[in-house]
């Protein structure tokens, strides 16, 4: 079985920002990966945005475009009518999450109208259209869980909704994505399981991320880029050893696809993609 890969970009805010998208998109184009996807900010803070970018990158690439879709401050009529504005423009991949609460309002509230949590959603765009809809899963619990067993039991609610993929939430140790594999079998989830890979170039940044996901970061991986906060160039030479050591790693266990977070950065993810052997394809001749 041959390796696929997928990215995962966020909507720009700024002009600066949406050239440096638009420049990551075309750079990362040509690996030809499975789908892309485009995420939607904390409550929803993005959603035009998001759908700004993902009918660009349906009519202006040759890329397939994952639409992030969440339950996060909507009724279920506004979401309703969000899936069928991207079924009636061609998009049919939905990666379906119930989303982060706005910053500062603490534990997630359904709307009284709205989809209560993320199987919900899926449930209501299967219903809307054949959409292929992708969930998140989290190897190291969801930070709001009760436990483990728990946060499979809500994996397992939403793979019955409908959906046919899980992606997971990034980690660094791959002995924590294939204990998660296992329990995941025990508990007769056998839909695709995606490892989630964050791409790490600033490390103080991306422990803030960690401490949100509920992602662990291991000691060895914070010695490695000690010392290094004043010298970005080491840091991608570092970065780049450490993400190439994990993908490699899960590649000779048996892995075959990977997600990428890319942070509309797209260099090191070019790199690895091209350690694991995928080269960029030549552009298709006009018509």
């Amino acid at each position: 079985m041959t390796l696929q890969v997928s990215f995962e970009f966020f909507p720009p805010r700024t002009p600066e920002m949406e050239e440096t998208l638009w420049r990551a998109i075309k750079r990362l184009e040509p690996l030809a990966p499975r789908f892309v996807s485009v995420t939607y900010g904390a409550g929803g803070s993005t959603r035009e945005r998001t759908h700004r970018t993902v009918k660009r990158i349906l009519t202006e690439t040759a890329l397939l475009p994952a639409a992030h879709l969440t339950c996060i401050a909507a009724t279920r009529a506004e979401v309703d009518e969000v899936a069928r504005d991207y079924w009636h423009a061609g998009v049919r991949q939905i990666v379906a999450l119930r989303g982060d609460p706005p910053q500062g309002a603490g534990r997630h509230v359904p709307h009284p109208d709205g989809y209560a949590y993320a199987a919900d959603l899926v449930g209501g765009l299967k219903r809307i259209g054949d959409f292929e809809v992708t969930v998140a899963a989290f190897p190291e619990g969801h930070p709001e869980s009760t436990s483990v067993y728990a946060d499979l039991d809500n994996l397992k609610r939403k793979i019955d909704a409908g959906a046919t993929r899980a992606i997971t939430q990034f980690f660094f140790e791959n002995d924590i994505y294939f204990r998660f594999l296992e329990r995941c079998h025990k508990a007769g989830i056998t839909c695709e399981i995606v490892p989630g890979i964050m791409p790490v170039t600033n490390f103080r940044q991306m422990t803030g991320f960690a401490a949100t996901a509920g992602a662990s970061v291991p000691r060895w991986m914070a010695t490695r880029f000690e010392g290094l906060d004043d010298d970005p160039e080491t840091r991608k030479l570092i970065a780049a050893t450490v993400v190439a050591e994990q993908v490699q790693g899960l590649a000779a266990q048996g892995v075959r696809e990977f997600h990428f977070y890319t942070l509309n950065r797209a260099d090191l993810t070019f790199a690895i993609c091209h350690l694991l052997g995928f080269r960029a394809q030549p552009a298709a001749a006009p018509a």
